[in-house]
């Protein structure tokens, strides 16, 4: 059956940045696991949770203690937690996590899980801003702090609802990237976020139904909701959404609820708009030198 169901998780993180790391971890994972068996009851085959999900975006400040929220991947607590759950659910979960390599080496990375709890591998974000202003031009995102850029390329992996790929937050400003998916054989691309309103909100529905056209696969895009104190550095406006290859939305979240969002890819589609329009056939790497020269 090319038909999947894809789940969407936004919410809101409601605990104060200065409360004790276990208190964010423990309500952000209770919250998400929930959200995920409300998934499976609607139908979902597949679940994608929003960037560093255990946590506030912890970004909008530079404090080192948030390194403790670091863990390895595949062997830390929550992967592991995350491969029981895909097993009862039968459902393949994208699982956005900070993760330790050694001790002084992190990166903002995503766990795929299969649906019969196998671990498959992981993505690790490759595009990092310094900052990234939201409305007001003296805060922003300080991601290098705390992460080092990704070095696994841009790997998918064949689960048992069709083969994915991961792109997170900051890595969609670039086109380069989702055409590698592609290229590698990804049918449905997420990009886990935590994106607040300001200087680039008209993007969020404009870059990556391009992607989506340009590569000829779905996009599973979502956003965190809501004001997380005591930063109040902006917004984080949700509407998660899943766009189709030709660039259609399938489903949109609101903008301010902690939801799942829930919409069908049928995966028919990418063969069919791959044959119809040709973007591959047509591609010439051979002229495309500059993109490598600086």
């Amino acid at each position: 059956m090319s038909v999947v169901r894809i789940g969407l998780i936004q919410a809101h993180h409601e605990v104060s940045g200065e409360r004790p790391l276990e208190e964010h971890k423990k309500s952000a994972v209770d919250k998400h696991v929930k959200l995920i068996y409300e998934a499976k009851k609607r139908g979902a085959e597949i679940v994608c949770l929003q960037e560093l999900f255990y946590g506030p975006y912890f970004c909008a400040e530079q404090n080192i203690r948030w390194y403790q929220l670091t863990e390895h991947i595949p062997e830390g607590s929550t992967t592991q937690m995350m491969q029981t759950i895909a097993r009862e659910t039968g459902m393949v979960l994208i699982v956005p996590l900070y993760e330790e390599e050694i001790p002084g080496v992190y990166y903002n990375t995503a766990a795929v899980i299969d649906a019969d709890g196998t671990y498959l591998g992981k993505y690790r974000k490759n595009h990092l801003p310094h900052v990234q202003a939201g409305e007001d031009p003296n805060t922003g995102f300080w991601e290098k702090f705390y992460f080092r850029p990704g070095n696994l390329g841009y790997p998918t992996f064949q689960t048992a609802v069709g083969r994915v790929g991961v792109y997170i937050c900051y890595d969609r400003h670039f086109p380069e990237g989702a055409r590698a998916l592609a290229l590698n054989g990804a049918e449905i691309v997420f990009n886990p976020s935590a994106t607040v309103a300001g200087l680039s909100k008209y993007l969020w529905k404009l870059e990556q139904p391009a992607h989506a056209v340009a590569n000829s696969f779905f996009v599973g895009a979502i956003n965190r909701v809501g004001v997380e104190a005591p930063w109040n550095m902006g917004e984080f406006y949700g509407e998660s959404y899943l766009v189709d290859p030709k660039g259609q939305f399938v489903v949109t979240g609101s903008s301010n609820a902690t939801e799942v969002v829930v919409g069908d890819a049928d995966l028919s589609l990418v063969r069919e708009i791959r044959n119809t329009w040709q973007f591959f056939r047509d591609r010439r790497p051979e002229t495309y030198h500059r993109l490598t020269d600086l």
